[in-house]
């Protein structure tokens, strides 16, 4: 089939690479010209394992190409999906549509004979309507059906998950919308991925609702692993008895020093704010919101404490800058605020990531960036592991501590144990970690 991808960001981009790779016909737009010249180069915009080489295949065997064009690309093509931003609105923190709508619009002058017009942008509930309005306010003539596609891609995980699903939904209750996604999707079926259709709305609002679930189950964990503390118990065991029963299963129930990145930061609040306009508020979301922005700097203040209550003229060493590994995205980043939060107190930062410092050197002040963990580590009072990398696992303690100032290791992912750790003379601090965890 001949598909379009209208924007080529972290979704448009690994949704047309894997849609091409199943053997369709896929052009990105994007308006960003040198964003498109650097993807025509074979430079990728974001950091995804595996995405490079998935690309360069399919531009190599002409399934896959990249353009600004989209008047044409739409023109020809069968299924046109808008993948562009939806951000936080500044000052309400309701979803940002201003490029749906422009995407819709542009889509709408550009079509021609029968398509299926695909939201795959996470969008509030309604969003189909409106894009729909939009397009036949543009064009009356038009022979669209405009369908909700919801993405559910990890980074880090991107192609994987788009590749073997958990479940495809399709908003569409359109028999001849519904045939064509089928057939999009039939590449699929060998590995019996779940295929949903439902009502647009439904659809929409599934994504807003898987999201939000999730980020309460961190936000439970979290709060879980400061009750650890208090009584002397260990969140890594109490996570794992919780995550056996069926009903709850164990993902997601990782304390650490909170979420970010660009899904549940800005979706749990879309869904806040849109659950407020309908007069129907979620307070479970709006506490999870809440719970979450606070933890951040809590982090900050627990580094603090380790090292006597006070940062000021001291060395910290920050281990990971974005907000999970296998990504460069900085977005809502935990490092962020933790970071602010040690130079407000006096510290000097330093920070090694294996991917981000770039993106990050353009968000934060006066941070040395160093090559290794053992660089950034020279002259340090503490080591504060913020972003659990596979790189930092397996770290040489002994040479680190005799670099360091005060062997001190803040673990904030606990991929280590105090065992670990203490028998090389550091003092080691975890999260949710009682006086009797190991």
């Amino acid at each position: 089939m001949r598909l379009v991808m209208v924007g080529s960001g972290y979704v448009g981009l690994v949704s047309g690479a894997c849609f091409a790779d199943f053997g369709h016909d896929v052009i990105c737009v994007d308006k960003m010209q040198d964003k498109i010249d650097a993807l025509n180069a074979g430079r990728m915009p974001i950091y995804e394992p595996g995405l490079e080489a998935l690309v360069s295949a399919n531009r190599s065997a002409g399934r896959l190409s990249f353009t600004t064009d989209l008047a044409r690309s739409v023109a020809q093509a069968e299924v046109v999906f808008i993948g562009v931003g939806t951000p936080s609105r500044r000052g309400d923190g309701h979803a940002d549509l201003t490029y749906v709508h422009a995407a819709a619009r542009e889509i709408a002058r550009s079509v021609t004979g029968f398509t299926v017009v695909v939201t795959k942008s996470t969008v509030p509930v309604g969003t189909g309507d409106e894009v729909e309005r939009i397009i036949r306010e543009e064009n009356p003539d038009a022979d669209v059906i405009v369908v909700s596609n919801p993405e559910f891609l990890r980074e880090g995980a991107a192609i994987a998950d788009f590749k073997r699903p958990d479940r495809i939904v399709v908003g569409t209750e359109d028999p001849r919308g519904v045939a064509v996604m089928r057939d999009v999707y039939r590449p699929l079926f060998l590995n019996e991925a779940p295929l949903l259709f439902c009502e647009r709305r439904t659809s929409e609002l599934i994504k807003y609702a898987a999201n939000a679930f999730l980020a309460m189950k961190v936000t439970f964990i979290n709060e879980m692993a400061d009750l650890c503390e208090k009584v002397g118990a260990d969140v890594q065991k109490v996570a794992k008895g919780i995550g056996l029963d069926k009903r709850i299963g164990d993902k997601f129930l990782h304390a650490g020093p909170g979420y970010g990145g660009s899904c549940f930061p800005k979706d749990t609040l879309a869904l806040v704010k849109t659950a407020q306009d309908h007069g129907s508020p979620v307070r479970l979301i709006e506490t999870t919101v809440s719970i979450n922005d606070q933890r951040k700097r809590a982090m900050a203040l627990k580094v603090i404490a380790a090292c006597g209550g006070s940062v000021r003229g001291k060395t910290i060493a920050v281990l990971g800058l974005s907000f999970k590994p296998n990504t460069d995205d900085m977005r809502d980043a935990p490092s962020l605020t933790i970071i602010q939060a040690l130079q407000d107190g006096g510290a000097r930062v330093t920070a090694y990531d294996p991917e981000s410092m770039e993106a990050a050197g353009a968000m934060v002040e006066n941070v040395v960036f160093g090559r290794s963990a053992y660089e950034i580590a020279q002259d340090a009072e503490a080591l504060v592991v913020v972003t659990e990398w596979d790189a930092f696992r397996a770290l040489d303690f002994e040479r680190i501590k005799g670099v360091m100032r005060d062997p001190l290791l803040v673990d904030l992912r606990n991929i280590y144990s105090s065992a670990d750790v203490t028998r090389h003379g550091f003092r080691y601090i975890g999260v949710g970690r009682g006086s009797t965890a190991g």
